[in-house]
């Protein structure tokens, strides 16, 4: 080889006859052979080849990333699951399920020897001060966890809380009364209603004083903050797919690309400490969780964690499944006036209405039930990861490192699981034989296993009582402008908006 040669190929002489056209092209072309590597290889080498779903989301993570930061993964996933069936590989490396048996295999308990398929790390990341929620804990630490708060949540518990939510109750029709007094034309906004109830039960609860949401008919900046955050946390959190950029993003800016999440923390911390140093006599979570002798354990750091879960699954999840229903329920008068009839035949004055009571209404329990399939308070999956050692979902075995999720909207809407999915009749809970061959077990809107939804009892007590007497003392009408209303993006819940209704008070 002449010397001539050597040179062409030396590091100075390649930079030397570099141009910036020639760098740009090497890039991209670097980055195209590349993808289509990546493409050949998840295509047709990847473990998870043989899995049905759009060649484009096995290639890349870009359509559904897409569909989550525009808010239209519920529809993705009902759609995919349609035209694929039960499993639906989603992204490279993620598989999406609407098979209720994938409720016992990725949520349930695992047999002896073998380990769970856990919460995803990337996903489920520890509160603003590192220390993990009861949502995002280890399975070790959450049934520790578990075992604290259970005393706060049972049914003894909630029937110490019942005069607190009859208290909020009242106060909602109260004010709907007062809205109509003030002007009979004017319409309420349900949603609002709705939530500005939920918070103040949930703020009780938590911190031993509301946050008069109801009385000031308006929302405190704290709550407008969730509501954004809820949102927002939802579209920054897409960069969890690429989990090197979410770290440097991370490092780069410290906190601040979560700057709604550190406000709702930092507001949650004070009201603890405030709660802690007035003490109280109430019935409230930390009398409960404090006095018991497994709460003894509880480190302030963990309250602080898990009352900032509280403040968004006990009252956003709850204030969205009583808009949902009580839209399906005026969108569908005959089913609002055999409830009503059950509501105001049962019970012949508002002091008559107790949790007790509630509970023996058939018709009731039926709406509900309706409104949880049709309207889901969480649509869609949450991420979970199939440990090293790999397991069988649905008869199927899943590579360790696989991302998987069950979902909500997608299994609900599923005529392989209820006989016209999508219609609302809440007689298939009541043992109509047209809907004998449902799969009743499909329906976990609190999720399934050890790890549901401690607060699912709460959230039964509070709709059946926020709705009982609500449709008690008043008539509703839907104004048009709302027709449509469950035509919403969801970022992890629904985006809900107003819903407007004409009352007409039937008890003075």
């Amino acid at each position: 080889m002449s010397t001539q040669s050597v040179d062409i190929l030396l590091p100075s002489h390649i930079l030397q006859n570099l141009t910036l056209s020639k760098a740009v092209l090497g890039v991209v072309a670097f980055i195209v052979i590349r993808f289509v590597g990546n493409a050949i290889y998840r295509l047709y080498f990847h473990p998870l080849r043989n899995f049905p779903g759009p060649k484009l989301h096995a290639i890349t993570q870009i359509p559904n990333v897409v569909n989550i930061y525009r808010g239209n993964q519920h529809n993705m996933m009902c759609e995919l699951h349609e035209k694929y069936g039960h499993v639906v590989r989603i992204s490279p490396n993620e598989l999406s399920y609407n098979d209720s048996q994938a409720w016992k295999d990725v949520h349930g308990h695992q047999k002896p020897g073998k380990p769970n398929i856990i919460k995803h790390p990337d996903w489920f990341v520890p509160a603003i001060n590192d220390v993990h929620s009861i949502i995002s804990a280890n399975d070790i630490d959450h049934a520790r966890t578990r075992r604290i708060f259970s005393n706060a949540f049972s049914d003894k518990a909630l029937k110490l809380q019942e005069s607190l939510f009859a208290k909020y109750a009242d106060l909602l029709v109260q004010k709907m009364r007062d809205s109509f007094e003030q002007d009979p034309n004017h319409s309420i906004d349900m949603v609002r209603m709705y939530n500005f109830t939920t918070f103040d039960i949930m703020s009780d609860l938590t911190f031993g004083e509301p946050l008069s949401l109801l009385t000031n008919s308006d929302y405190i900046p704290w709550v407008a903050n969730i509501f954004r955050s809820i949102r927002t946390g939802s579209k920054v959190g897409i960069i969890r797919y690429w989990p090197n950029l979410y770290a440097f993003a991370k490092w780069l800016t410290g906190n601040t690309f979560q700057k709604n999440r550190v406000t709702h923390f930092e507001y949650s911390c004070k009201r603890v400490d405030r709660r802690i140093e007035k003490g109280s006599d109430q019935p409230d979570i930390w009398n409960l969780v404090i006095n018991a002798k497994e709460g003894r354990g509880l480190s302030r750091g963990e309250m602080y964690a898990n009352t900032t879960v509280f403040m968004i699954a006990g009252t956003e999840t709850t204030a969205s499944l009583l808009s949902g229903v009580t839209y399906l329920l005026l969108k569908h008068p005959e089913t609002l006036r055999k409830l009503t009839e059950e509501i105001r035949g049962a019970f012949a004055d508002d002091s008559e209405i107790t949790i007790e009571g509630l509970q023996r209404l058939r018709y009731l329990r039926a709406c509900l039930e309706e409104g949880l399939r049709m309207y889901p308070p969480v649509p869609i999956g949450l991420p979970q990861l199939v440990p090293p050692q790999g397991a069988a979902i649905c008869g199927d075995w899943v590579p360790g490192g696989t991302t998987v999720s069950v979902q909500q909207l997608a299994m609900y809407q599923s005529a392989k699981n209820f006989s016209e999915p999508k219609a609302f009749i809440p007689e298939r809970w009541t043992g109509d034989e047209r809907f004998a061959s449902d799969n009743k077990f499909a329906l976990q809107p609190f999720s399934y296993g050890p790890r549901n939804c401690l607060g699912k009892n709460l959230a039964y007590h509070e709709m059946r009582i926020i709705l009982s007497k609500v449709l008690f003392h008043f008539d509703l009408t839907l104004l048009p402008e709302c027709d449509n209303w469950t035509n919403q993006e969801v970022y992890t819940l629904w985006q809900k908006h107003p819903l407007k209704v004409k009352l007409t008070p039937i008890r003075r």
